[in-house]
């Protein structure tokens, strides 16, 4: 029988183990905050990319290190190029803008003025603000220092997640075998949980960038046809705007096509405000109702409210693991609810998979369910 003692000394020297996991924990993760948006790409990736790592390596026999470097080279050009395009092409487009009004803060001024000026003799609306347009070098300073940081981290992460990606996918299967020996749940919620984890990941990482890009492609179109300028980048803009609900693209075509009329070009001012209503708005329900029926579906309140958050901890990232982090958080509060906490009514689950396709299979088994039910009292 074991000693007592010895008991409650192991149970004090694992106690302390603990302890100084959590102290060593918190002293990495404040010192290597900078690089969190390089380990969740990574993650990220490693989800989207380890079927085709397990296809490679099992069924047509690659090396570990082949088929994760051939995986790391597809995530390079498939994921992160674009991604960084699209950063380089906002960030070198507004960094002149902003630098300018630095640079020559009274002219940026004067035209602000004029602009909300012209506004009011429109509209009759008391736009001007001698507080707000006195702030205004200031604001664009501090804009301008958070968008060197950015650039900054963006790039130090892209080369963070090349690496951790690799070793993530060379080392796979151990990696995977001490994730499920920490989580603490039983088996058939790990299983549970590394499914929804993927639907998640298939979500975020894939849903918003591809609904965005559809949205920003179809708004190229339109600011070409109406003569906007500077069309690509307001593509791109309207691409991250379709992260917001309710008003959307609203905020970027909007704006411009009130702009376009103030500034005299009145037919083409109401054409591109009609092409953002109705193209624009409209492919966005085509293409979430396409998405949805083939990725996993996320509360959009936990997409808005993630962005939020996720812009204020990793900068463009954020876009992407904001979300994520946010759909994990509730997640495990699910699961948490579902296993330890007696009579709860909640699901080991937060996303909704296949909305029609689950109403037809629902109502499929429960007519074949009646059917052999028939059948075996027969």
């Amino acid at each position: 029988m074991p000693n007592l003692k010895d008991i409650s000394k192991n149970l004090n020297y694992k106690y302390v183990l603990v302890g100084l996991l959590i102290v060593l924990g918190f002293i990495i993760f404040r010192n290597a905050q900078i690089y969190l948006s390089g380990f969740l790409g990574a993650a990220t990736l490693y989800v989207i990319l380890r079927g085709q790592q397990k296809y490679l390596t099992e069924k047509l026999k690659y090396s570990r290190g082949a088929s994760a470097a051939l995986l790391v080279l597809e995530a390079l050009f498939l994921f992160l190029i674009p991604l960084t395009g699209a950063a380089l092409l906002v960030a070198s487009t507004i960094y002149p803008v902003v630098l300018e009004a630095v640079n020559n803060p009274e002219a940026i001024r004067l035209q602000i003025s004029e602009f909300l000026t012209l506004v009011e003799d429109r509209f009759g609306v008391n736009l001007l603000d001698a507080d707000i347009l006195s702030a205004l070098p200031g604001m664009t300073f501090d804009f301008l220092q958070t968008l060197g940081r950015g650039v900054g981290s963006f790039a130090i992460n892209l080369v963070v997640i090349l690496f951790v990606l690799y070793y993530m996918l060379y080392n796979s299967e151990s990696f995977e075998k001490a994730i499920g020996e920490m989580l603490p749940f039983k088996d058939e919620n790990k299983q549970i949980l590394a499914e929804e984890t993927r639907l998640i990941i298939q979500a975020n990482a894939i849903g918003i960038p591809v609904l965005g890009f559809i949205q920003g492609m179809f708004a190229y179109f339109g600011y070409v046809l109406f003569g906007v300028e500077g069309a690509l980048l307001f593509a791109v803009l309207t691409a991250f705007a379709s992260l917001v609900p309710l008003l959307g693209t609203m905020l970027v075509y909007v704006p411009i096509s009130i702009g376009m009329v103030l500034a005299g070009d009145l037919a083409n001012g109401i054409g591109m405000f009609i092409y953002g209503f109705f193209i624009i708005g409209g492919v966005d329900n085509v293409a979430r109702f396409i998405l949805q029926k083939k990725l996993a579906d996320i509360h959009p309140l936990i997409t808005v409210f993630g962005v939020l958050i996720g812009i204020s901890m990793f900068g463009f990232w954020g876009v992407i693991f904001g979300p994520l982090i946010l759909s994990l958080f509730m997640l495990f509060v699910n699961m948490y609810r579902h296993e330890y906490v007696p009579g709860s009514i909640a699901e080991p689950r937060i996303t909704t998979r296949y909305k029609e396709g689950g109403k037809v299979k629902m109502f499929r088994n429960f007519f074949m369910g009646r059917k052999k039910k028939r059948s075996e009292n027969s």
